[in-house]
């Protein structure tokens, strides 16, 4: 049972640290990455809910779509 939890606690933390550096190399500004025009949020209701500190942001201009961290305010 205890090599169970051990390994458990593992595959956890190894999942942490993954989302961790994901999370990091989003973008964190509000222009597009291929050509500098503001972006669009879309707004989705299950995104917001299970990940409340990303965005779903489109480009008006070039017609790039990601996801961008949330700015912190």
């Amino acid at each position: 049972m205890l090599v169970v939890v051990v390994l458990f606690a593992t595959v956890l933390l190894r999942a942490g640290i993954v989302m961790t550096f994901v999370y990091f190399m989003l973008p964190a500004k509000r222009v597009c990455p291929q050509c500098g025009a503001q972006l669009a949020l879309i707004q989705h209701s299950v995104l917001r809910r299970l990940l409340p500190v990303v965005e779903h942001r489109w480009c008006l201009d070039c017609g790039w779509s990601g996801v961008v961290r949330q700015r912190v305010a």
